[in-house]
């Protein structure tokens, strides 16, 4: 799978470990982050993540601020992302298996290193189980295309 990863300042130790697990896992890693703890602004990486994935260059994204909100909140203005700020195992699972959702979100400050290889392991194997989900997924997507800028 090829995944999009971006970063703000306070997600650089969390991107780069990540970084190694995806590839030791056969993924490819598409990054768009900040490489150093300078301050920097968390849209300036959620929106070229988002927009790659939207586009189909990259399979999913990760983003990671401090909280994940900025990230979760800049994501999601770009049609046709999903994007989740998830804080546990079962919270990312979910959101694959009933949202589709194609951009996990991650904190840097709040979540241990056990915890984000654990909800991103999941996050990447976990498929989207369809049905009545699909209909709810489809009204969201005609609501994108009514109301495309």
């Amino acid at each position: 799978m090829k995944i999009a990863v971006g970063n703000d300042h306070r997600g650089v130790a969390v991107k780069q470990r990540l970084e190694d697990m995806l590839k030791s896992l056969g993924h490819t890693v598409d990054d768009f982050g900040a490489t150093s703890a300078a301050s920097v602004d968390y849209p300036d990486f959620a929106i070229p993540v988002a927009e790659a994935v939207a586009s189909g260059k990259d399979d999913r994204g990760l983003l990671i601020c401090a909280t994940g909100h900025g990230m979760c909140i800049a994501a999601n203005k770009v049609h046709g992302v999903r994007a989740v700020n998830c804080r546990d195992v079962v919270d990312a699972e979910m959101s694959r298996l009933h949202n589709d959702a194609n951009v996990l979100c991650l904190s840097a400050d709040l979540l241990s290193e056990e915890v984000i290889e654990r909800m991103v392991k999941t996050w990447l194997d976990t498929k989207f189980e369809g049905g009545r989900h699909e209909r709810r997924l489809e009204k969201v997507k005609q609501y994108e295309h009514d109301h495309e800028q």
